[in-house]
């Protein structure tokens, strides 16, 4: 790998060795939700097979939560899983230790009792509080179990793109971030202004840059022109030795609402079209389906600008498409993993787009397209405040099978390194949101 991505941005990384181990007690901890404390939840009984006596229902304001208080003898790594049930759908929680740092937590839907992995938590000697907030909401939790950590095991992620044809300068890339995986981490920023704010101000440029191809959709090139400088971002970061991320915010090729309450610019979201993916999908001679590939082709001009200018490209289309917010994800899983599929093939196959790491952005294993078109798997998180994120990176290298890198491509805060050691947390790298968020001293 050439120094070239040591220069400048990467002095800023995070680096850290990766992994500690305890020594821990073997027994597993078992804790009954109805004999926690409890804020603006309640005990209730109405949905058999619960454990001890009851169960806690009620998550229905954002300040409602659930309170256990641990005792432990010394610091002590634990995994942590939560019995619940998804009786209203698929839902997240918020799990916050000791008042500070948080994960989200997925329960998937269900119509009886289950069992979700919440990541670990770093219980320190003494007492321990571990709350679980509102968040989405409206979910039942039984109990939880903690059970000691084990160290670790070495990674063994895959050597080979799944594009055959990936060009030199995708597997310069690729084949750097995991001879680094596991020891150390890159810190990223959301969008060129912000990372040249950090290096204004603090004197160090984040390792990795995402940038949004969101005003090159032709939906939204209609309504203001030709302003995007995304690509040119990207080659400035990039000639300056760093590594480039890319997002699409992809504005619905059509049925913008266009209204005072969601304005054409909001196209991405799901409140803001009627453009509905799957119907698109399921008919190619249909004019939707021509608009996706209008839409997948117009892209393709501007990875190919990035391609022809020597910059490897970390690709995260389709983006947390698990949560329905945004329209491709709002249909549910299959019609998403299709447009995945038809997004993969459009641009590898028909255009020639070589330079791409595909990097795939959702947790659940139902919404997964699959390890034939999927190098890296991410999550976006912004309730951890600056924790390490534990729940999240162990779903993604479960999901992986522990062959895939794991990203974490969007953050509230930047996580502490001790915390990502101490609770094996092995992120590829980071990137802190922009707007409100690395601006936001809080």
């Amino acid at each position: 790998m050439s120094n070239r991505w040591f220069a400048g941005s990467l002095k800023a990384a995070l680096v850290f060795a990766a992994g500690i181990s305890t020594a821990v007690s073997q027994d597993a901890l078992k804790f009954e939700a109805e004999d926690a404390a409890l804020s603006g939840t309640v005990v209730d009984m109405a949905l058999a097979g619960y454990s001890g006596t009851g169960y806690v229902t009620g998550f229905d304001e954002a300040t409602d939560k659930l309170t256990f208080t641990v005792t432990s003898d010394s610091l002590k790594l634990y995994d942590i899983s939560i019995r619940y049930a998804g009786i209203y759908g698929e839902k997240r929680t918020t799990m916050i230790l000791n008042g500070g740092s948080s994960s989200e937590v997925y329960f998937a839907a269900g119509d009886t009792w289950a069992t979700a992995e919440g990541g670990q938590v770093l219980l320190e000697e003494g007492e321990n509080t571990i709350d679980f907030v509102t968040n989405w909401g409206w979910y039942l939790i039984d109990s939880i179990t903690l059970t000691p950590s084990a160290p670790r095991p070495p990674h063994d992620i895959n050597t080979s793109l799944v594009n055959p044809n990936a060009d030199a300068n995708a597997y310069a890339l690729y084949d750097y971030l995991v001879s680094i995986y596991g020891k150390n981490i890159l810190s990223g920023q959301q969008d060129l202004s912000y990372a040249n704010w950090i290096t204004e101000n603090i004197g160090k440029t984040p390792a990795v840059v995402s940038v949004d191809l969101m005003d090159y959709s032709p939906s939204r090139v209609e309504f203001q022109g030709d302003i995007a400088r995304t690509v040119e971002d990207a080659i400035t970061h990039h000639e300056r030795g760093g590594i480039v991320s890319v997002l699409w915010h992809w504005n619905a090729p059509t049925g913008l609402y266009n209204t005072d309450e969601q304005p054409w610019w909001s196209g991405f979201y799901t409140r803001a079209t009627d453009f509905n993916v799957a119907t698109a999908l399921a008919d190619t001679t249909n004019a939707n389906y021509t608009l996706i590939i209008r839409d997948i082709d117009a892209i393709a001009v501007q990875l190919k600008r990035l391609q022809d200018a020597g910059v490897p490209v970390l690709f995260r289309p389709l983006h947390e498409a698990e949560g329905g917010w945004f329209w491709w994800g709002a249909q549910g899983p299959e019609p998403a993993k299709k447009l995945w599929g038809l997004l993969y093939d459009r641009l590898t196959n028909h255009h020639g787009i070589n330079n791409l790491i595909w990097t795939w952005n959702s947790l659940a294993a139902d919404w997964y397209p699959g390890n034939s078109t999927v190098d890296i798997l991410s999550a976006d998180v912004y309730s951890q405040g600056h924790g390490p994120m534990s729940s999240e990176y162990n779903q993604l290298h479960e999901l992986g099978g522990g062959k895939k890198l794991i990203a974490a491509t969007e953050v509230g805060a930047a996580p502490l390194p001790d915390l990502l050691q101490a609770y094996q947390a092995d992120w590829v790298y980071f990137a802190v949101w922009g707007s409100g968020f690395i601006d936001n001293p809080e």
